[in-house]
């Protein structure tokens, strides 16, 4: 069976955030350190699966045992999801022929980025199967959303293995745009159609509050808090919640926080680095 790791729990900026003097990043140990949002997938036979390239690759990767990436799954072009790119190249891994799967926008973007074009002409990369891959006992599919995209359309991710199915929706804008895109009414519903037992949700901000200083609607993603408000307690037919993607300034880091206390006992989860799923 496939296993998924969630190699990052973070917003694109990781924590301790760079340039941030509040006391969310200060006085952070190295336990305190967490990476951008990344997974990998582990096949049955053999092969990794790494959706989105961070920085902390290599941080990342020893939490798998560190392994060769066979392929790379790209959501969207924003700083934390892409900016490792240059990691597989000649000047660190020195890789060669991962497949890289992403959509048509992201696929010109790479082509048309002088330092990621080289890697096309090093053949570290070579782009791959887009919208559904199938390998070993995995598929996995692309679902477009509302976000950003002032570079590139934005994905979710579903994985299905032979038992289960997860959702990686590490971005989007706001729940009514999605579920309008989707056709839905209420999350359950969306998360019924794409038929998922585990969903990775955007929990990027838990409030309004807590740019000090900045517009939310510069980087737009729905609250935890609205997130929880439009689910409520957990339901037994309800699948996995997990939140994810969680900015530096987000009280969910704390798991002594009330925050923390609140979604689990509604029946929801907070991520957390090295987190496994059995699919």
């Amino acid at each position: 069976m496939a296993v998924i790791t969630l190699l990052g729990i973070a917003q694109d900026g990781g924590r301790p955030q760079p340039g941030c003097v509040r006391s969310c990043c200060e006085n952070l140990g190295n336990e305190d350190h967490r990476s951008p949002v990344a997974m990998s997938i582990q096949t049955d036979g053999g092969k990794t699966l790494l959706v989105e390239a961070t920085r902390d690759l290599g941080r990342q990767l020893r939490f798998i045992g560190n392994p060769s990436v066979d392929h790379l799954i790209l959501t969207h072009a924003h700083l934390g999801h892409v900016d490792g790119l240059g990691l597989f190249g000649r000047e660190t891994m020195s890789a060669r022929n991962i497949q890289l799967h992403c959509s048509p926008s992201m696929k010109s973007l790479v082509e048309m980025t002088p330092a990621w074009n080289q890697l096309l002409e090093q053949n570290v990369f070579q782009f791959a199967s887009f919208p559904r891959i199938e390998i070993d006992d995995v598929a996995v599919e692309f679902h477009q959303v509302p976000h950003r995209d002032e570079l590139s359309d934005t994905h979710a991710i579903v994985v299905r293995g032979e038992n289960k199915s997860i959702l990686f929706l590490s971005d989007h804008d706001t729940w009514k745009e999605t579920l309008d895109a989707h056709g839905c009414v209420t999350i359950r519903e969306f998360l019924a159609k794409l038929n998922v037992d585990i969903a990775l949700l955007d929990g990027t901000f838990w409030s309004g509050d807590e740019l000090q200083g900045r517009d939310m609607n510069v980087v737009p993603h729905p609250t935890v808090l609205e997130t929880l408000q439009r689910l409520g307690m957990k339901r037994e037919e309800d699948p996995q919640i997990v939140f994810f993607h969680l900015n530096h300034t987000n009280p969910l880091h704390n798991l002594d926080s009330e925050e923390y206390r609140i979604v689990t006992e509604l029946g929801w989860d907070v991520g957390f680095e090295t987190q496994q799923f059995i699919l």
